[in-house]
């Protein structure tokens, strides 16, 4: 039997017992030494029946400790962290950014709150509007944690947005979302051109990066835009 049909009858018959149950989340797979003995193959065939299982899921390999079949999988919904300058582009629309106010203060009890800092510290707030065609897209209220992200205090946001400059510059490892329908209060429907007490959706952001967070946004749209999340495994 060639290696290549060998390692995919091994791949077959660890997964067989996987998905049956006879081996539940948390078995060892035999170790490599013993697969080897028991199909009379090479490491490298056992091997490469490993990776293709983790590949897909269904075992995780822990170093020093050998290969266990994996918990299962929590599908779940998950919601980017959205450029909203691309996002307008993206439908063939002209995007363009306000500065309506933007301000470099130490950090007040709610800024300490929303960025989690233990500590003071200088925060940068800003507040635009993003238009497509000319037309307000979203109105964007944005506290960036400037100890974390120095480099922010140079940066045009009128040139480019604070969103697609962060997701381009600056990594981030997690990101939480809230999001709440609204009734826009009287300076938020001036900026979005509706009425006050107009239906609006509210989408707040708070990101990380492993040492603390980055920034915490919130962005208000008009109630008939249309929020996309996709299902991942």
């Amino acid at each position: 039997m060639k290696s290549g049909s060998l390692h995919e009858r091994i791949r077959q018959d660890i997964e067989t017992r996987i998905m049956s149950g006879i081996w539940e989340a948390g078995h060892r797979i035999p170790p490599e030494h013993e697969l080897m003995a028991h199909y009379a193959c090479s490491r490298m065939t056992v091997s490469k029946a490993i990776s293709a299982l983790a590949d897909r899921g269904l075992i995780d390999r822990r170093k020093r400790a050998g290969s266990f079949v994996a918990a299962p999988t929590v599908h779940r919904a998950t919601l980017n962290i959205p450029d909203t300058a691309a996002e307008i582009e993206g439908q063939g629309r002209f995007h363009t950014v306000e500065i309506l106010n933007r301000t470099e203060r130490e950090a007040e009890a709610a800024d300490l709150d929303l960025l989690a800092m233990a500590e003071g510290g200088p925060v940068l707030s800003l507040t635009c509007i993003h238009r497509a065609d000319g037309k307000a897209f979203a109105l964007e209220e944005r506290l960036i944690n400037v100890v974390i992200v120095p480099a922010a205090r140079e940066v045009d946001f009128a040139r480019e947005s604070p969103g697609r400059w962060l997701l381009g510059h600056v990594p981030w490892t997690d990101a939480k979302h809230r999001i709440t329908a609204i009734a826009a209060m009287a300076e938020q429907a001036e900026w979005l051109d509706l009425p006050e007490g107009a239906p609006c959706l509210s989408v707040e952001r708070w990101t990380w990066r492993t040492e603390g967070r980055i920034t915490y946004v919130r962005q208000i749209y008009p109630g008939d835009y249309a929020l996309t999340a996709r299902f991942v495994a």
